[in-house]
């Protein structure tokens, strides 16, 4: 019986491949040559979007990787699961905002919502009331679509207004309204062309009349000239928005040769600060930054100076008065918190406040009339808090031990100071801080809910020796009566790329996966921010391998360790994390049953595929050693023939603004030419979706839930084996 049994699926699986195989992708090679060497790109055609032969292959292969996923018996087990939990909690909050007259504006959403709202309410405990409902915005067309979400929420600096930012279907393109809050009065005027969320927020005037936000003159996001040329521009409230007043911009201010790719961006911090701030946005940890007199932009000035470049290694900038507060990253890959003054512009030997830490990396902090809080963490998952205040740093212990932290103050004219802590089983809670007594009361504006079904699932947090001897932090998510026998399930999701972290969040997704029966790995790989600016660099441009070798290592510890063996493991990266999860992919298949990659940069040398600004992450292909880095971590270039690699799913989003959707379409169509496995190579594409953001909850539920099916599937979960439909 089992022998039969095995039979169907194989003879099942094996009429699917055949079927996928029968529809491979029209291949027009092109010939390129950089430095000597030549590249053969066997699927340059897919580049062209317009073109009805790649519209068709992309939509028949979407059709058939849902038909082969439906196929799976607890294809929508998550996706259920996360809607049961939500119903639990009741309702969720997000992007919490409080203005110094102590308003709170936040969004929220009740179980069963398909996006959430708009709400405000005076103090704490003060009356919630409904402020913005997204389904009944209008665009500037007077259509009323219901698919729009709210991406972001900007009060004004005495919450008499607020602005919200608007996008749809993962566009990250925003559509701004104005609301008076007091009679919730919607103002007629629209801005567009902006993605705040993104890129420089909304940042207001003084007097609460107007603002400033980033500008693209191009949205089109398959135009070559898109991102290009931003501006930011001062819009005052009751103006046309398509008379722009240009600020910061290189058209408005030529002279500080701002490049097409950099957003330049202006930062406000204090309604009563002198100054404006404007940095220049891209894909580096540090920004060429400038300062101006806040009167002087405001009567139209353009005299912008040179604050600092990016040689001085500054981040975190905050503005008190004339004191310049920041953390440095000069010749301190841990960070430490230093101070300076818009007379002196001293970044490179300025007055230290906090010196680097051996084994902590300063994440963040805030300014309030008592000290300064600040936070670190150790490996990107052990969180600590401190104040430094009259010259002395002091640890403040937490109400529990956390493995990330977030501050929220009113500014340096309050010592109202919030402290929000969570971890991968814990859920996220919201202290106030009593500096006078040492104490933290909880404010939590949502429900904190038991989960009885998560009560096994436990934490560990472990170092690993990669290929090198370097010690790479690892995470593992799972039951704590689980065997290490060598069967195990694992997924191990990793990133590596612009210093981001994976910090500690209530991860309800990975409980899930642990809850039935796997391994929930995170390979905190180099290339992130976990261990610092050093951490970043020895994972960028020439130094990319390390991350996926990295990611090699924490597989091959699991198998040592007998969490697992090879094949029960899958590899998933998004974005950025798709050159690690693919090289890894191209470079050891042997050792992995599943691949899921989502948004994936793939083809790196392709220019077109990852833009000028990401030449500062990856490379530019005009340099050579750059350029030989490039194609060393071209997943595309990396797939060979009559290699037998594992069961792939690979995603993106047609509206996706920073993975062109021919990036994973392209990768697809190699790999199902050039496979040697029988195994599934799945492409899916989202046509509601972009870059995986900005979409609704159940979207984003329905979108995990293939992932982990998929995964569960081919990595040998018994309840998630496709069945027989009839037998004869």
């Amino acid at each position: 019986m089992y022998y039969k049994l095995f039979l169907c699926i194989f003879l099942f699986i094996v009429a699917f491949f055949k079927a996928q195989k029968n529809n491979q992708a029209i291949s027009v090679p092109v010939t390129d040559e950089y430095f000597g060497v030549k590249i053969v790109d066997d699927y340059r055609n897919l580049e062209n979007l317009k073109d009805p032969n790649t519209l068709n292959w992309m939509k028949s292969q979407t059709d058939y990787s849902n038909s082969v996923l439906n196929t799976i018996p607890k294809r929508n087990y998550y996706v259920e699961k996360r809607l049961e939990l939500d119903k639990k909690q009741g309702y969720s909050t997000s992007d919490l905002k409080i203005t110094q007259n102590d308003t709170y504006f936040y969004l929220k959403r009740n179980a069963g919502e398909k996006t959430a709202k708009a709400y405000y309410r005076s103090g704490f405990a003060g009356k919630e009331e409904l402020l913005y409902d997204p389904a009944f915005f209008k665009t500037n067309s007077h259509e009323n679509t219901h698919n729009h979400i709210i991406n972001l929420i900007s009060p004004s600096w005495d919450g008499s207004r607020v602005a919200i930012s608007l996008t749809e279907k993962g566009k990250e393109l925003s559509e701004v309204v104005i609301i008076d809050v007091k009679t919730k009065y919607i103002h007629p005027e629209i801005i567009t062309h902006t993605n705040p969320s993104r890129i420089g927020g909304i940042k207001w005037l003084e007097d609460n009349s107007g603002f400033f936000y980033v500008y693209y003159p191009v949205i089109d996001i398959n135009s070559d000239q898109f991102r290009k040329d931003t501006q930011s521009i001062l819009y005052r409230i009751g103006e046309n928005p398509e008379k722009l007043n240009d600020v910061f911009s290189n058209a408005n201010n030529s002279s500080l040769n701002i490049s097409r790719e950099e957003f330049p961006a202006v930062l406000a911090f204090n309604p009563d600060d002198k100054y404006y701030i404007g940095i220049l946005v891209d894909a580096e940890d540090f920004r060429k930054t400038f300062i101006i007199g806040k009167n002087d932009l405001l009567k139209g000035g353009k005299n912008w100076k040179l604050l600092y470049d990016k040689d001085s290694k500054v981040t975190y900038i905050r503005l008190s008065g004339d004191e310049i507060y920041f953390l440095s990253g000069f010749n301190t890959p841990n960070y430490k918190l230093c101070r300076t003054t818009t007379t002196q512009k001293n970044f490179k030997n300025p007055e230290v406040l906090v010196p680097e830490k051996k084994d902590e990396v300063i994440t963040e902090y805030a300014i309030t009339r008592d000290g300064i809080y600040y936070t670190t963490t150790k490996n990107g998952v052990e969180a600590k808090l401190y104040i430094y205040r009259d010259g002395k740093e002091t640890a403040i212990k937490l109400p529990y031990v956390s493995g990330s932290i977030s501050l929220q103050s009113k500014g340096k004219n309050s010592s109202d100071i919030w402290i929000n802590c969570s971890g991968w089983a814990n859920e996220n809670q919201r202290f106030r801080y009593n500096l006078a007594t040492n104490t933290f009361a909880a404010e939590n504006l949502a429900p904190i809910t038991e989960y009885p079904e998560f009560k096994d699932i436990i934490a560990e947090e472990t170092v690993i020796k990669s290929f090198d001897g370097v010690e790479v932090p690892l995470t593992l998510i799972y039951n704590k009566n689980l065997k290490r026998d060598g069967k195990n399930p694992v997924l191990i999701q990793s990133y590596g790329a612009f210093g981001t972290s994976f910090s500690p969040f209530f991860a309800r997704s990975y409980l899930v996966w642990a809850s039935e029966g796997g391994i929930l790995a995170i390979a905190h790989v180099r290339g992130g921010g976990e261990k610092g600016v050093q951490w970043h660099m020895d994972g960028q441009k020439t130094k990319k391998s390390n991350s996926w070798k990295d990611l090699i290592a924490c597989s091959e510890y699991l198998i040592d360790k007998k969490y697992t063996s090879p094949k029960k493991i899958g590899i998933w990266g998004a974005s950025a994390g798709g050159i690690t999860t693919g090289r890894a992919m191209t470079e050891r298949p042997d050792l992995y049953g599943a691949v899921i990659i989502e948004a994936g940069v793939l083809n790196t040398t392709r220019y077109e595929g990852i833009g000028e600004t990401g030449f500062k992450e990856y490379g530019n292909p005009a340099i050579e050693e750059e350029f030989k880095s490039l194609l060393d971590m071209d997943v595309f270039q990396h797939v060979k023939k009559g290699v037998k690699y594992p069961a792939t799913l690979i995603t993106s989003g047609v509206n996706d603004p920073r993975v062109a959707t021919w990036v994973p379409a392209k990768f697809a169509a190699k790999l199902l030419s050039h496979n040697a496995s029988k195994k599934p190579v799945l492409l899916k594409i989202d046509y509601e979706g972009g870059h995986g953001n900005d979409i609704p909850v159940a979207q984003a539920y329905a979108n995990l839930s293939d992932i982990f099916a998929f995964a569960f599937w081919q990595l040998g979960h018994p309840d998630y084996q496709p069945k027989e439909k009839s037998q004869k």
